[in-house]
């Protein structure tokens, strides 16, 4: 019996980089997922691989920032499998490491969008099913960026994202709802590609670098579905309101 059996799961961001390895990860232990992702084609590429895989997935395209489409996602969920039991709050978008006196205020909206306001709607919108019954689990993806040491919308977002995360444990706390975050460190998915990488501000990029240790190994994407899965699972369940960092201890550089 797998750890999320018979558990329904959204997993935003869920065709690539962590938010695919997640889901893949979340059907394998029983669940039943609800894929998310705005690029359609993709969500029912992985879709169909579960189900080859003997697993069971919707494929829902949603652009997150949007908070319209957050109530959409969270709609068709309902209709699909009837109730949810985890959320994971995964989709997410870097910043190129952009310092504040070059960062404009259009580029700033863009991130923040997606990396927190997407936080915001979507556990806003689970928590009206989760609440009349008392129980779910939600695990917010942040970053080492939370720590400074990325782009100043960037940073500020995913900072804010743990402050959430121990807001929303606060107020559920007396109930079987809990709320936790993990914090990747340096992780080989789309948004760290030498290409992407190359579209970074070097210099401001190049002075995080001497914040952390950027010589320990990087984790995959799978270590960052493992903790994704333990706080989702029952394993966790008096945990809540907690910042898991996996990053190999790159970031007590710091």
């Amino acid at each position: 019996m797998g750890q999320l059996e018979n558990k329904v799961a959204i997993v935003t961001g869920a065709n690539s980089g962590i938010g695919l390895a997640t889901a893949r990860l979340f059907a394998k232990e029983g669940a039943r997922v609800v894929l998310a992702a705005r690029r359609q084609d993709q969500n029912e590429q992985v879709a169909a691989q579960i189900a080859a895989d003997g697993g069971e997935a919707v494929a829902v395209r949603a652009d997150v920032s949007d908070p319209q489409d957050c109530r959409r996602l969270v709609d068709a969920a309902i209709e699909a499998f009837g109730r949810i039991d985890v959320l994971v709050n995964n989709a997410g978008m870097g910043d190129r490491h952009m310092p504040i006196d070059e960062c404009t205020e259009e580029w700033f909206d863009q991130v923040v969008k997606v990396d927190q306001y997407s936080v915001y709607s979507m556990t806003k919108y689970v928590l009206e099913h989760m609440a009349p019954v008392g129980t779910g689990s939600i695990v917010n993806v942040s970053s080492i960026g939370s720590q400074g040491v990325a782009g100043i919308a960037y940073s500020g977002a995913k900072a804010a994202v743990n402050a959430m995360t121990k807001n929303v444990a606060i107020r559920f706390a007396s109930t079987g709802i809990r709320c936790n975050a993990v914090a990747p460190g340096p992780t080989p998915t789309a948004l760290n590609t030498p290409e992407a990488f190359a579209t970074f501000h070097q210099e401001f990029a190049q002075a995080c670098a001497r914040h952390i240790d950027v010589t320990v190994p990087e984790a995959s994407a799978l270590d960052q579905a493992q903790a994704i899965l333990w706080f989702a699972s029952d394993a966790s369940r008096s945990v809540t309101g907690q910042i898991l960092y996996v990053d190999h201890g790159c970031s007590l550089y710091g």
